[in-house]
C-alpha cells in the first residue's frame, strides 16, 4: 500500500546537513559515523528507503527561519537571506525532478496520475511525488510575494515554526498573528494556498482559523490529550480542524509521543509505533470516523533514531502502521484512508474547488 507522508524536510537534510538522499540511509549513516551532533549517523530518510516503503508522495518542505532574540533555535539574520536560502531548497527539488528522481506536484491531475502510476507499478526507481510546502513563512518577504511563490510551485505554507516569525507566534511563545500575518493570510487565500496550522501558538491558531477562509491542514501534529504540551493540539483544536474538513498528519518525534520525554536522556525503548497509532485512534474517535487522521512523520526533522519509536529503523517502517491499525480492528478501507487516501481526498477537493 502506498503512503502519503505530509511532512519531510528533505531539502534541509540535503543542503544543511550535506546528505545525498539518492544514497541509502545506511550509506549516509556510515558517512556520518563519529559525528556528535544530534541526529547524525542516525538518519532514517533517503530515497531508496522511501521507495522501499512505498512512500509515493510527501509534502517536501523548504525552511529558513529568521534569527530573533529569545529563540534558542538558529536562524538567518535577514529576510533576504532566508528568502534566498528557501529558493536554493526549491532549486534542489527542481534538479531532482530534472534527473527523474522526483515529480513536483502542483495540481490534482498531476497528483492523480502520479498515484495511478505508483499503484500500477512504476518500475524499480519511480519518481517520488513532492508537494512543495514551506515550514514557517519567514522566507516570504511580504504578502505581495505570495503569487511569486505560487508560480514557483509552492502550495502549502505554515506561518511560523519555533518562536516568533514575521507573521505569527509559533511554538513555545504566547501571542497571536502580527498585522502582516493577517495580510499574508488574505494573500494566501486569494492565491489558493493551503494553510498549515502546525507550530502555531494557541492564540495564533484560533486567530488564523478565523481569518483564513481557504483550506486548512496540519502537516505534523499530535494530541495534547495523550501527551501534554503546547506543541500538540487540544481536542478543541482537533475538532475545529475536523469541522473545516482538515486532515492531521501524526508525527513520529518521540517527545510528542511519550509523556515526560527528556531530550538527550530518555531512550527510544520506552516508545513504539503503537504510540503513533494511539494518536491516530484519538483523532478518529474525536471525528467519529477515519477521514481526518493521517501520517506526517517529520522523520529526520533535526533528529534521528535516537528520538524515534524503537521499532522504526528507516522510513520504510511506516508500513508497520497499517498492520497495527488492522490489529486494532480498523478495516482495510480505514487503513487505506489513513495511509494515503485522506490526503488524496483533501488535495483533490482543495485543488478542484480552486
Amino acid at each position: 500500500m502506498i503512503i502519503f507522508d505530509s511532512h519531510l524536510d528533505l531539502a534541509m537534510n540535503a543542503l544543511l546537513w550535506n546528505r545525498d538522499l539518492k544514497q541509502s540511509v545506511y550509506h549516509i549513516r556510515r558517512q556520518e559515523a563519529g559525528m556528535t551532533e544530534k541526529g547524525r549517523g542516525r538518519g532514517t530518510v533517503a530515497f531508496p528507503q522511501m521507495r522501499a516503503g512505498q512512500v509515493a508522495v510527501c509534502c517536501a518542505t523548504v525552511i529558513a527561519r529568521l534569527s530573533r532574540p529569545g529563540n534558542p533555535l538558529p536562524g538567518y539574520n535577514s529576510p533576504e537571506i532566508a528568502c534566498a536560502v528557501a529558493q536554493g531548497q526549491l532549486a534542489y527539488y527542481r534538479l531532482l525532478e530534472e534527473q527523474g528522481q522526483a515529480r513536483i506536484i502542483p495540481d490534482w491531475p498531476t497528483l492523480e496520475a502520479h498515484v495511478q502510476k505508483w499503484e500500477a507499478g512504476a518500475g524499480d526507481e519511480p519518481p517520488l511525488g513532492f508537494i512543495l510546502a514551506m515550514e514557517g513563512a519567514d522566507p516570504i518577504l511580504s504578502p505581495e510575494q505570495v503569487g511569486w511563490w505560487w508560480a514557483k510551485g509552492l502550495r502549502v505554507v505554515s506561518l511560523s515554526h519555533y518562536g516568533l516569525s514575521t507573521y505569527a507566534h509559533g511554538t513555545d511563545t504566547e501571542g497571536g498573528l502580527t498585522p502582516l500575518g493577517r495580510l499574508l493570510l488574505a494573500a494566501m487565500e486569494e492565491a489558493g494556498m493551503i494553510l498549515d496550522l502546525t507550530h502555531l501558538s494557541d492564540e495564533s491558531f484560533w486567530q488564523a482559523l478565523e481569518a483564513f477562509g481557504g483550506p486548512v491542514m496540519a502537516s505534523h501534529n499530535n494530541c495534547r490529550a495523550l501527551v501534554p504540551g503546547v506543541r500538540q493540539f487540544s481536542d478543541e483544536q482537533i475538532r475545529a480542524l475536523i469541522q473545516r474538513e482538515g486532515v492531521i498528519g501524526v508525527a513520529l518525534d518521540a517527545w510528542m509521543l511519550y509523556p515526560g520525554w527528556i531530550r538527550g536522556q530518555t531512550q527510544p525503548e520506552v516508545v513504539s509505533l503503537e504510540a503513533v497509532v494511539d494518536h491516530i485512534v484519538h483523532i478518529c474517535q474525536l471525528a467519529g470516523d477515519s477521514r481526518h487522521a493521517a501520517i506526517g512523520s517529520d522523520l529526520d526533522g533535526g533528529y534521528g533514531t535516537e528520538q524515534c519509536p524503537h521499532d522504526l529503523d528507516t522510513i520504510a517502517d511506516l508500513q508497520k502502521i497499517g498492520d497495527l491499525l488492522r490489529a486494532r480492528g480498523y478495516s482495510e478501507g480505514d487503513v487505506r484512508a489513513i495511509m494515503h487516501a485522506n490526503w488524496l481526498r483533501f488535495f483533490r477537493r482543495t485543488w478542484e474547488d480552486a
